[in-house]
């Protein structure tokens, strides 16, 4: 059997030799932006696990405008964002309810 991914064939027409470019600026976008995603997530998870609150307030904070912004584009599902979102608001909010 053959190793690997199969081996993409190059479009004949321009247009979709265009199109190839074009996937391959966005594809290095849309990683960019769901790696950004993702350490804003990681970032408020590892807050709430240290046990400072007041860096995992303002880290979900800055983490909620980046998944909404990432949803609006359409890199992940907005309910997924909004899953995300809320559990790890019951995490802050533990949090903050655990040290008062």
């Amino acid at each position: 059997m053959a190793a690997g991914k199969p081996k993409k064939k190059n479009p004949r027409l321009a247009s979709g030799r265009k199109r190839a470019r074009q996937d391959v600026k966005l594809n290095a976008a849309n990683t960019s932006l769901r790696s950004k995603y993702r350490t804003a997530v990681k970032n408020v998870e590892k807050a709430v696990l240290a046990g400072d609150k007041d860096k995992a307030k303002s880290t979900f904070a800055l983490m909620q405008s980046v998944v909404d912004t990432i949803a609006d584009k359409g890199i992940f599902h907005k309910n997924k964002a909004a899953r995300d979102k809320s559990r790890l608001s019951a995490k802050v909010k533990a949090l903050v309810q655990q040290a008062a």
